[in-house]
């Protein structure tokens, strides 16, 4: 008996092994493009984004879930650094921050040029795979970071964002959050308001791709209706296996499948079991379930390190990404269906993305209405030379009453 039951111990540790050889075997020509990590809100918290301080150093930082020993490990060929501030600062400094964080990236891609390659395309990804460099891209998470501007966008758009999160975890003027779901906040735009279109429409002419994550379902439905290109979601995971408002519900996902769009599995405890504690298997749950409903072309991986403050067992840090596509292979999953979901889907997402794109058609110019935007410091040079469009109905009638007390004395 006691025999036996080693016999069976030892042969399962051998499948183990060799299911983690196989997937590194993958790996190692299909590196992972992960959709969404925050190492670069640790810099600013941690360092106020000082790189050059010695204790700031990615080679051997350990305090983050995100370093450059473990990038290797994990065999991480790409990854969307996420330009995050909080809501906080909107109608505040939030465009102040945001660029500070975008610099912050491509300040890591210049102290560490050995390791990260920042690129703003598909083909620039796939040059930074042939040189062995992490493919390193800006992902702008909550649309308050353009202050409702599309000039702003559009600036963002030049110094190298390829995603934008459409919320975060507040209301833009013109897009609603996840919080509506649950209650906590109002809906104000019913997913995307005409200004909120604008933007969706102008991301789809930049080539800027949209990121469904932290929106609302009503928002989801919106921009997946109106985008001509396909949308990601850079960190989210399945409802129907964890009903939280920041999952992505069935009913979306079948969008998803019918536009080629992607959902980038989040590893965030709260997302994957609905608890303070999950573990790597149920993560594989939520990839093979977005996998039965939306397709094996709709999976990706958008792990949201250091962003979260819990992470499954298994999955600690970013050098475990080979133990769960391990996990996928002991399930069957083929290799082509897991080189997609390692790289290739999001490779074609973005590829669309940018065959949409077309630079040279005229913008979207058209502001959002000054009544709409908060924050007593705002200047309004432009927004208030067209009372029509940009005054209260009450605003408007107190502007014309000198005019009509004048035909009165006429």
């Amino acid at each position: 008996m006691w025999t036996s039951w080693w016999f069976w111990a030892l042969m399962a540790a051998c499948a183990g092994q060799s299911l983690r050889e196989e997937a590194e075997r993958i790996m190692k020509t299909t590196g992972v493009i992960d959709g969404h990590n925050d190492l670069p809100w640790q810099l600013l918290t941690k360092f106020n984004n000082q790189l050059q301080d010695e204790k700031a150093n990615l080679n051997t930082l350990s305090s983050t879930h995100t370093n450059i020993p473990k990038l290797k490990a994990g065999f991480v060929g790409g990854q969307f650094w996420s330009a995050y501030v909080p809501c906080d600062t909107q109608n505040k400094d939030a465009v102040k921050r945001t660029l500070e964080q975008i610099d912050v990236i491509h300040r890591m891609c210049q102290a560490y040029p050995e390791t990260f390659m920042c690129v703003t395309s598909s083909e620039g990804i796939q040059k930074a795979f042939q040189q062995g460099k992490v493919a390193s891209l800006v992902g702008v998470e909550g649309g308050h970071s353009i202050d409702s501007s599309l000039g702003v966008l559009r600036a963002l758009y030049h110094l190298g964002m390829r995603y934008l999160t459409l919320t975060h975890s507040c209301n833009t003027p013109w897009a609603d959050n996840w919080l509506v779901d649950t209650g906590d906040d109002k809906a104000e735009s019913q997913g995307l308001s005409d200004f909120g279109k604008s933007v969706v429409r102008e991301m789809n002419r930049l080539g800027v791709m949209i990121d469904l994550a932290h929106v609302s379902v009503a928002t989801m439905k919106a921009a997946l209706q109106l985008s001509s290109a396909p949308v990601i979601f850079s960190h989210s995971s399945a409802y129907k296996l964890c009903p939280h408002k920041r999952n992505v519900p069935d009913d979306v996902l079948e969008l998803v499948k019918s536009t080629g769009s992607l959902v980038m599995v989040n590893f965030y405890t709260d997302y994957v079991s609905c608890s303070d504690k999950a573990n790597l298997t149920q993560v594989a749950d939520h990839l093979d379930h977005i996998k039965n409903v939306a397709g094996a072309q709709a999976v990706g991986f958008g792990g949201d390190y250091d962003g979260v403050t819990r992470l499954p067992e298994g999955l600690e840090d970013v050098s475990k990404y080979p133990d769960l596509v391990a996990e996928l292979l002991r399930r069957k999953w083929t290799e082509e269906e897991i080189r997609g979901a390692l790289a290739e889907n999001l490779l074609r997402v973005f590829k669309e993305v940018e065959q949409v794109s077309n630079l040279t058609s005229t913008p979207e110019e058209v502001p959002i209405p000054l009544h709409m935007l908060d924050g007593s410091c705002r200047t309004k040079y432009g927004l208030s030379t067209a009372p029509s469009l940009s005054l209260r109905p009450g605003a408007l009638l107190a502007s014309l009453a000198p005019l009509f007390l004048s035909l009165h004395f006429l």
